[in-house]
């Protein structure tokens, strides 16, 4: 016997990419009351690490996805007041100018992409290494602590996400890319 889960609001974020699945739940969740639970309907892969990240940061409860052909049914409870903690935003950015400097310099930055996989092959920075944001936790191993490293995504939003996970996790030298691949005009690499 299977349940259905009650929600008492959906949006629709179906052709949206990062970040707007996140920018547009959060101005959704503005006018819902505690405890009442919200259905994002998305099709954009990378809309489940965005989600899960975003809503554990804030404080609300991220019920679960169900996954229905190429759409992504999310389900978010939000939480009281009191168990909803501030917006932090990761404090170190570089802009895609400063970063593509370093690059030419032969700086010893690292270029960790944490976009989805079709997102990289399509465009990505030259020698960037390819972690997904949902699995970033899981691939930590693949990282050291030591090195210095430059998350990009597409806008900066995700990868701002990233950025503070990997300082959760003992990562000291991590800026977040702005605005990222969407206005990278630097060299670029792609599969043929």
């Amino acid at each position: 016997m299977s349940a259905s889960i009650q929600t008492n609001h959906l949006l629709n974020c179906e052709g949206l990419a990062c970040p707007l699945p996140v920018v547009k739940t959060k101005k959704a969740m503005e006018g819902m009351l505690p405890g009442e639970v919200l259905e994002i309907r998305a099709t954009d892969k990378g809309s489940i690490a965005d989600l899960q990240s975003w809503t554990t940061r804030i404080g609300h409860l991220y019920i679960g996805v169900k996954e229905e052909g190429a759409v992504f049914r999310h389900f978010i409870r939000k939480a009281s007041e009191n168990e909803t903690k501030p917006e932090v935003k990761h404090p170190l950015i570089i802009s895609n100018e400063e970063l593509g400097k370093k690059l030419a310099s032969g700086d010893s930055i690292k270029v960790l992409d944490v976009r989805e996989p079709a997102e990289y092959c399509f465009q990505r920075i030259p020698g960037a290494i390819s972690i997904p944001m949902g699995e970033l936790e899981q691939k930590l191993g693949q990282l050291s602590p030591e090195e210095e490293y430059a998350v990009v995504c597409r806008t900066g939003t995700r990868s701002d996400l990233a950025c503070q996970l990997l300082v959760e996790q003992g990562f000291s030298k991590v800026n977040n890319v702005i605005p990222g691949m969407s206005m990278w005009d630097g060299p670029v690499e792609r599969d043929e």
